[in-house]
């Protein structure tokens, strides 16, 4: 059965992709990074790793779907130092999402939830809202995530 990507299931097509890199700067990183999500990478994250002849280095890794895996390789040769990309199927289990909002003093924030058999397993306000609130009403961010936790407080409350 075919359920909506905001139920929980199994994504079974699912690719692990990592480089090791020794020669290219943080800039080009951070680059390398927007490009891969722009084009459909569900996430990529850095690890510092120790090379051949003890050189720093960074491992790359990204997760994207069986499908994305053509346009991932061409922007790793392009716009990173790499000779070689390591690719691995992989699972990946997603809870079941759905979101809800808070009303603070200052706006509405959006919760997203998570959801395992029935449960809510996990729960957070969504940052960008959250920034949005801080950087209009010049208060520090720490300060909206508490406001968001007591809100909800008073929501499971009534």
């Amino acid at each position: 059965m075919n359920r909506p990507s905001d139920h929980e299931h199994l994504d079974e097509q699912m690719v692990k992709m990592e480089v090791n890199l020794d020669d290219i700067s943080g800039e080009w990183l951070g680059h390398v990074m927007d490009l891969l999500f722009e084009s459909g990478a569900n996430d990529v994250f850095y690890t510092p790793i120790y090379m051949k002849k003890n050189r720093p280095g960074v491992l790359l890794q990204l997760l994207c779907s069986q499908q994305e895996i053509s346009k991932m390789k061409k922007i790793l040769f392009a716009e990173t130092t790499t000779l070689g990309i390591r690719y691995y199927p992989l699972t990946v289990h997603r809870l079941e999402r759905s979101f809800f909002n808070v009303n603070t003093q200052w706006g509405e924030v959006t919760m997203k939830r998570g959801i395992h058999e029935g449960l809510t397993l996990q729960q957070a306000p969504e940052y960008e809202d959250c920034r949005k609130i801080a950087v209009q009403n010049n208060i520090p961010l720490k300060r909206v995530y508490e406001e968001v936790w007591k809100c909800l407080g008073e929501v499971i409350e009534k």
